[in-house]
């Protein structure tokens, strides 16, 4: 798909369609691209194969990923999608927030790890994604909600009971660039990925009839109180460590220390703390009280 581009991609796109009949190049013609959703959309429409992957065209696919990918699908009927390890380049614009986000997604394994983690972040690099096409028709294609596309598209794939896995192995290389879409459209900032995780999160990810706790009074917890409610789920309280805080009221909610966990018996915790190593230790301080994760709580930073 060649998304109004404006240097000399066309000619080579053209040029390898000639010598390779499995190379079709559509175009999103000379007025301008159409926008990632529009293009990924009539993409779709017009691929043929049973098995549809995705990439940028400023990416590095090792020679082996799709076959890799179409192996393991392959052997997993009961998978509809897959992703692949990724490697962040070049070093240069690889800071230690990239470092932190490759190291979560090159640590996931297992379905059942993807779902545990799915409201931290979008779980597959979205350029490693391969899904089956069945299944892309079935949850009715990309759509633009506002928020990214991707990440929209993999919560309905799970909200639907269908579930994705990763190959273990990097398989691709994922540029880091100032212009990429991530960071500089606002379907990728922080308020949209936000307003994505609670639509999901309200619509059937949170149990009814059970209040509702946000562990962590920070940047992350206290926006996302804000949008609970905003989208008609307030939290009764926040949970925090910090004894500035606590006894505190913000926006309008106790502050409480994780020893008053048992005075909201029954309640459902949201973890939003984003520190590096405080997921590990809030789920292992939440599983002592006898919860279960995802039934009793769930991870959402």
């Amino acid at each position: 798909m060649d998304d109004g581009s404006s240097d000399g991609t066309a000619g080579l796109l053209e040029a390898w369609s000639e010598r390779d009949a499995r190379v079709r190049v559509l175009s999103a013609g000379s007025g301008g691209g159409e926008g990632l959703v529009a293009a990924l959309r009539s993409a779709a429409v017009a691929a043929r194969a049973p098995l549809l992957a995705r990439m940028d065209a400023d990416d590095v696919a090792l020679p082996s990923r799709l076959e890799r990918q179409a192996d393991f699908l392959s052997g997993r009927p009961g998978l509809a999608a897959c992703g692949t390890r990724v490697e962040l380049f070049p070093s240069s614009r690889v800071g230690m927030g990239y470092h932190r986000y490759q190291a979560w997604l090159n640590g996931l394994s297992g379905p059942a790890a993807l779902l545990r983690d799915l409201f931290v972040e979008c779980p597959i690099a979205h350029p490693t994604l391969m899904i089956r096409a069945s299944a892309l028709r079935a949850l009715g294609g990309y759509r633009d909600e506002g928020w990214p596309e991707d990440y929209d598209l993999l919560l309905r794939l799970y909200r639907a009971g269908m579930r994705a896995d990763v190959v273990p192995d990097t398989l691709l290389r994922w540029r880091v660039r100032p212009g990429r879409l991530s960071r500089v459209s606002g379907a990728y900032a922080p308020d949209a990925f936000r307003r994505c995780k609670v639509h999901f999160l309200v619509r059937g990810e949170l149990p009814e009839g059970r209040a509702l706790l946000v562990w962590g009074a920070g940047r992350v917890g206290k926006p996302l109180a804000v949008e609970l409610a905003r989208q008609g789920r307030a939290p009764c309280a926040f949970i925090d460590v910090d004894p500035r805080k606590l006894g505190q009221e913000i926006h309008g909610l106790p502050v409480l220390s994780p020893d008053e966990l048992g005075r909201w018996p029954g309640a459902y915790v949201l973890v939003a703390v984003g520190a590096p190593g405080a997921r590990q230790e809030i789920r292992a301080e939440l599983d002592a009280t006898g919860r279960e994760e995802l039934r009793d709580y769930r991870v959402a930073a």
